[in-house]
């Protein structure tokens, strides 16, 4: 049940200062963001793909308040692809994005976060790679899912992101999954009404795997986020049954949590694809692993008690 508050402390100032501050904070954050900027991550880059994964970076970010900072989110990833051009890795690091962070919770914020994302999604393109666009909380989700219809008109590899826990995400999966796109499957990490998601475990991993198969049996491209050993064993079952090639889906994780299994899965012969993020305003996006999984929050606490 800790899982509800830490999400309500990732919007909380004060956490935030108090976090920030603590000595143990930026060792324990370096476990899930190994750097804060492009040059500090491209030795990781190489260092992963290198071991046969795959990566979608994240330049972490999401409380914009104003147009300059989205237009400076944008050039950041903008920076980014420059960096990434000259190791020719094509779509094996390619990036996500979350429309906030391209303004689009501000005035106008539809528009502004879709002018702002198309230069970064075309200029991967241009070096054969791919972006995603994240889900946020449920408010923001016509407009990202408008924003990726928009976008495949010229780049039609674009990818989207749908989360399990969410009672709407069955009927956009097979809108997806028919149209032919890009999709990460996730379970959903934001704090989320009754009225609009499932509240227990339970319901949630059934969801999921009711999701998984109809991208599975669809047209499109399945991405499988997930940790969950369970989950993951009946991915490669729904992808088996359905006649996939082990070049026709892909698993994806997070930076720092079950590195043995990105490893173990690539020897394997999948895709594995590791969700890498970087950048100096990481509280949101480390308050939301915590948040995800107790044993994340253990191991911050083990790492507070250890070092006080």
């Amino acid at each position: 049940m800790l899982g509800p508050v830490i999400l309500a402390a990732s919007r909380s100032d004060r956490m935030r200062r108090l976090v920030s501050a603590a000595p143990v904070t930026k060792p324990v954050v370096d476990r899930f963001i190994p750097g804060e900027t492009v040059d500090e991550i491209v030795p990781i880059i190489r260092d992963l793909t290198d071991q046969g994964l795959e990566l979608t970076m994240d330049v972490v970010g999401e409380d914009i308040t104003n147009p300059a900072q989205a237009e400076a989110a944008r050039d950041a990833y903008l920076e980014l692809i420059d960096r990434l051009k000259p190791l020719e890795l094509g779509t094996r690091a390619e990036m996500s994005v979350k429309l906030s962070m391209f303004g689009q919770a501000l005035d106008g914020g539809h528009e502004l976060a879709l002018k702002n994302v198309r230069p970064v999604v075309e200029a991967a393109a241009e070096i054969g790679t791919t972006v995603t666009l994240d889900a946020e909380d449920h408010t923001t989700l016509d407009s990202m899912f408008a924003i990726h219809e928009e976008l495949r008109k010229d780049v039609p590899q674009t990818g989207c992101v749908i989360q399990a826990y969410l009672f709407r995400t069955e009927a956009d999966a097979r809108r997806l999954a028919d149209s032919g796109s890009r999709v990460r499957l996730v379970k959903g990490a934001y704090k989320e009404p009754a009225e609009v998601a499932y509240q227990q475990r339970h319901e949630i991993d059934k969801a999921y795997v009711r999701i998984l198969r109809t991208l599975m049996e669809g047209e499109g491209y399945p991405m499988i986020g997930s940790h969950d050993p369970r989950l993951i064993s009946i991915a490669q079952e729904l992808a088996r049954t359905a006649g996939r090639k082990l070049d026709e889906y892909e698993f994806q994780m997070l930076y720092g949590i079950r590195g043995d299994e990105h490893l173990r899965l690539a020897a394997e012969g999948h895709r594995m694809r590791v969700y890498t993020a970087y950048g100096t305003d990481w509280y949101g996006y480390f308050m939301r692993r915590l948040a995800e999984k107790p044993a994340n929050l253990r191991f911050f606490a083990r790492s507070v008690i250890g070092r006080g």
